[in-house]
C-alpha cells in the first residue's frame, strides 16, 4: 500500500470516527435512512465475508440475502413557509414533487408553503438505495416511509393503509449524519498501538502486543526486494509454528527507500511472528488497533480481587468481540451467530446497553423472506432470536423496533410450525443443524427435551410481541401454542424415577438419558414448580455424574440457573475455579472453551486442529452479566426498566459496588454485610433485602413481606442508605 493511499485511509478513518463519536445514541434528524434491515444485511454480508483461513476466503455456509436494489422513499410535509431542501442520495435516483418529476442531476428542491408528497426513489445494484435529505423542517429519518414496490401497501403497524395498495415502512437509520460519507463507505475508527516487545532473531521478528487484540498490523521501514510473511497467534506457540498458525499474510515488496506498508484485513492476535527474506528488512511493527466506540455504562467491583479481574478481562472480551455487530470469536469464525449473539445481548444490557449493536445484529441474523431454513442453519439458533427480540423490549422498552420486526417474525415462525413432527413438536429435519453445545457423546436424535423449552419459549416471546404490534388474533394462538409445548414437555420428559427432565423421546418413547441443558432452562423460564427447582438443582446440577458441561456458552446458562435458585455463593467459587483458571494460565480475554484437565498447548485445539480455538470468545464474557443481574441483583420486571427490583446477594463478597445502566440513567449500588446505598434510575424500583434485623436508614419506608424479606420503594433521584443485618 502506498503512502497516498495510507494517508487517504487515514484522513477517511479520521472523518469516520468523528462519525461515529454517537454511536450508541438514537435516531437523529438529517441522518441517512434506507429499507430497514437493508445497510445491515450489507454490513454483515461485507463483514462476514473478511474471514481467511490460512490465507484463503472462508465465507460462511448459510444462506445470504442481499438488500433491495429499487427502494422508494415516501414523506408528507405541511409547510408554513417556503423551504428549500438539498437531497443526497447513494446510487441513481428520481425525484418528485406532488407527482412532477424533477431533472435528473438536480439536488435542491424548492417547496412551496402547503401540503406536499415527495418520493425519491433510488436504484443501487452494489449498494444499498439510501437517502439524505437536508432543510430546515424537512430533513430524512425514520418518519420517511419506504417500500421496494411489493405493491401491498401496510404501515408499520400492520395495518392495511389507505394511502394507497403499496407495502410502505417507517425507514431505517442509525447515526450516519454527514451527507458527504455515504453509508457504504462505513468503517469502525482505529487507533494506533505500539508493542510491548519485538525479539529479533536474524531476519525474524516476535512482536508481543501484550495481550489480545485486533486491527491492522503496519511494518515500518521497509527496504530491500523480497518477500515477508506475518503468522500470526492469540498463543506464542500459534505464531511461531508457521505451518498450522490459522491467520497469515504474505507480501512481496521492491522497496529502493525505506517505506511503512499497513495491512489490508484486520486480523486477532496478541503475537505475530515476521519472516523476512534476507534480501529485505523492517525497523519495527505496530498496529493499528479497530474497535467499536461503545462507551462502558455498567461497572461492577468487589472485595474479591481474583472476581475483579475476571470482571475486567470479561468487559474486554466483550469489547473485541464487539464490532459492527456482536460476533462469536475475532480469531477463527469473525461470523454473526444467533446463540453468541444472544449472550453478547444480555452481557451489553449490563454494560454499554448499546441498542444499536443489538438490533443491527437482530435485523443481520434475520435476513428477508422467504425463509427457507433456520437462522445460521441451527434450530436452537432460530428460537434464540425469538427469544432475544422478547427481552430486547424488556430491558429497553423499544416498542417500535418490535413492530417493524414483527412481521419477520411471524414469517420466521411459521417456518418453524411448518416442519412440526406428528406430535406437534420440533424435530432435526434435513438441512437443519441441532446444535446444542459442543460435547463429546450429546446425542442429537429424536425430540430433544431442550428443543422443545426453547420453542414453548419462543411462542410466549410471539404472543407478547403479537400484543404490541396489536395483531389480536394471533395473540392467544401463539400463547395458546406454547401452552400445549410445555404441557407435552411436562408429560413425556419429566421423570418421577430420575426427577429431573430426560434428554430426549426417539419413536414415541423417552430416554432415560439426564443432560444439563433442558433443566438448566426450565429453572430460569420459571417452567417447573418449586420442587421439581429442587430436585433438579440435587439430581442434575450439583450431581457430578451428569456429564459435566466444558465450554463457557452452556456454563452461562448453567450458573444463571443456580444463581436463580439462590445459589451465588456456590457460583463465585465457580466463576473463580472455572474463569480464573483461564487466568492462570495466562489468558488475557476469554476462551471460546476450557477444559482444566488440560495440559499446555492441548488448550489450544479444537475441531481437530492445534490452534482451532479461539482465545477472545464472546460467550466468554458472561462474568457480566451474572454479577448485574445475580449479584448486583437488578433486574427489569416490566419493559424498559418502568418498574424493577434491585436484590443484592453477596454471594460470600463482603462487599460490592457497580452501575447497572437503564434505558434513562444508571443505578447505582453499594452493598456490603451490614449496609445498602442505592441511587435509582426513572421508573418504579422495589429494593429486597433478606435481613435478621428490620432494616432501617435514610429516605427508606420498610416493608414486611415475610420469612426475613423485606422491600423498599425505590424513587428516581433520591439516595437511600439502607442498614440490616445479613445472613452468613
Amino acid at each position: 500500500m502506498n503512502y497516498c493511499v495510507q494517508k487517504m485511509n487515514r484522513i477517511i478513518k479520521v472523518l469516520l470516527f468523528c462519525m461515529l463519536v454517537t454511536w450508541s445514541a438514537g435516531t437523529y434528524a438529517q441522518t441517512w435512512i434506507w429499507y430497514p434491515g437493508d445497510f445491515e444485511i450489507n454490513l454483515a454480508n461485507k463483514m462476514q465475508n473478511r474471514r481467511t483461513d490460512r490465507n484463503t476466503f472462508f465465507p460462511p455456509f448459510w444462506k445470504m440475502d442481499t438488500h433491495y436494489v429499487l427502494v422508494d422513499f415516501h414523506k408528507d410535509v405541511e409547510l408554513k413557509e417556503p423551504e428549500t431542501i438539498t437531497v443526497y442520495a447513494e446510487g441513481m435516483y428520481n425525484l418528485k414533487l406532488d407527482g412532477a418529476a424533477v431533472e435528473t442531476g438536480v439536488n435542491q428542491l424548492s417547496v412551496p408553503a402547503g401540503k406536499h408528497r415527495i418520493n425519491m426513489k433510488v436504484w443501487n445494484q452494489s449498494a444499498p438505495p439510501a437517502i439524505f435529505v437536508k432543510g430546515i423542517t424537512i430533513v430524512s429519518d425514520t418518519s420517511w416511509l419506504v417500500t421496494f414496490e411489493d405493491k401491498e401497501w401496510i404501515d408499520e403497524t400492520g395495518k392495511t393503509s389507505d394511502i394507497s395498495a403499496t407495502k410502505w415502512m417507517n425507514a431505517g437509520s442509525w447515526n450516519l449524519n454527514d451527507p458527504s460519507i455515504m453509508p457504504s463507505q462505513f468503517h469502525l475508527p482505529t487507533r494506533p498501538l505500539s508493542a510491548a516487545t519485538t525479539t529479533k532473531t536474524g531476519n525474524t521478528f516476535l512482536v508481543d502486543f501484550g495481550k489480545e487484540t485486533f486491527g491492522f498490523v503496519r511494518l515500518h521501514g521497509i527496504k530491500g526486494k523480497g518477500h515477508i510473511s506475518l503468522y500470526y497467534g492469540e498463543s506464542k506457540e500459534e505464531a511461531l509454528s508457521t505451518d498450522d498458525a490459522m491467520t497469515l499474510d504474505r507480501l512481496h515488496f521492491t522497496n529502493q527507500v525505506q517505506a511503512d506498508s499497513t495491512m489490508p484485513l484486520s486480523k486477532a492476535f496478541r503475537y505475530v511472528n515476521i519472516v523476512c527474506d534476507n534480501s529485505i528488512s523492517i525497523d519495527s511493527a505496530s498496529m493499528l488497533y479497530e474497535y467499536a466506540p461503545v462507551p462502558q455504562r455498567g461497572n461492577f467491583t468487589c472485595s474479591d480481587d481474583r472476581i475483579n479481574k475476571i470482571y475486567e478481562v470479561s468487559e474486554y472480551t466483550l469489547e473485541l468481540n464487539t464490532r459492527e455487530f456482536f460476533i462469536d470469536g475475532i480469531k477463527r469464525d469473525r461470523w454473526v451467530w444467533s446463540g453468541d449473539a444472544y449472550q453478547s445481548y444480555l452481557m451489553n444490557y449490563y454494560s454499554a446497553f448499546d441498542n444499536a449493536t443489538v438490533t443491527r445484529t437482530m435485523m443481520a441474523l434475520r435476513g428477508k423472506d422467504p425463509v427457507t431454513s433456520h437462522i445460521n442453519t441451527i434450530v436452537d439458533y432460530t428460537f434464540y432470536w425469538f427469544i432475544s427480540i422478547y427481552e430486547y423490549y424488556l430491558y429497553t422498552g423499544d416498542s417500535a423496533f418490535i413492530k417493524q420486526m414483527y412481521p419477520r417474525m411471524q414469517s420466521m415462525m411459521e417456518f418453524c410450525l411448518s416442519r412440526r413432527n406428528r406430535d406437534g413438536l420440533i424435530e432435526g429435519l434435513a438441512g437443519d443443524w441441532t446444535f446444542i453445545d459442543w460435547a463429546a457423546g450429546l446425542s442429537k436424535k429424536g425430540e430433544i427435551s431442550f428443543e422443545q423449552i426453547l420453542f414453548a419459549r419462543s411462542l410466549e416471546a410471539m404472543s407478547v410481541c403479537a400484543t404490541i404490534a396489536e395483531d389480536k388474533s394471533y395473540i392467544n394462538i401463539y400463547k395458546n401454542l406454547a401452552e400445549n409445548i410445555k404441557e407435552k414437555v411436562s408429560e413425556y420428559y419429566w421423570s418421577n424415577q430420575k426427577q429431573a427432565l430426560v434428554h430426549s423421546r426417539i419413536n414415541g418413547t423417552s430416554t432415560t438419558n439426564v443432560t444439563r441443558y433442558a433443566n438448566m432452562f426450565a429453572i430460569f423460564f420459571n417452567y417447573l414448580n418449586d420442587g421439581q427447582k429442587q430436585a433438579v438443582k440435587r439430581n442434575v446440577l450439583m450431581n457430578d455424574s451428569v456429564p459435566k458441561i466444558t465450554t463457557p456458552y452452556m456454563r452461562f446458562y448453567e450458573l444463571e440457573s443456580l444463581c436463580a435458585l439462590g445459589e451465588q455463593k456456590y457460583v463465585l467459587e465457580q466463576m473463580k475455579a472455572y474463569w480464573g483458571g483461564m487466568l492462570d494460565l495466562g489468558a488475557t480475554s476469554f476462551w471460546e472453551e476450557y477444559n482444566p484437565g488440560k495440559k499446555g498447548a492441548e488448550h489450544y485445539a479444537m475441531y481437530g486442529r492445534k490452534f482451532g480455538k479461539s482465545l477472545c470468545h464472546a460467550w466468554g464474557a458472561s462474568p457480566i452479566y451474572l454479577l448485574g443481574k445475580y449479584y448486583l441483583g437488578v433486574q427489569p420486571t416490566t419493559a424498559g426498566y418502568a418498574t424493577y427490583t434491585i436484590q443484592p446477594q453477596l454471594g460470600g463478597l463482603q462487599w460490592m459496588q457497580g452501575k447497572v445502566p437503564t434505558p434513562n440513567d444508571d443505578i447505582e449500588i453499594y452493598c456490603s454485610t451490614k449496609q445498602i446505598k442505592i441511587k435509582g434510575a426513572a421508573g418504579t424500583g422495589t429494593l429486597r433485602i433478606k435481613s435478621k434485623i428490620k432494616p432501617t436508614g435514610k429516605n427508606c419506608i420498610v416493608n414486611t413481606s415475610g420469612n426475613d424479606w423485606y422491600e423498599v420503594a425505590i424513587k428516581p433521584g433520591t439516595e437511600y442508605i439502607v442498614d440490616y443485618k445479613a445472613f452468613e
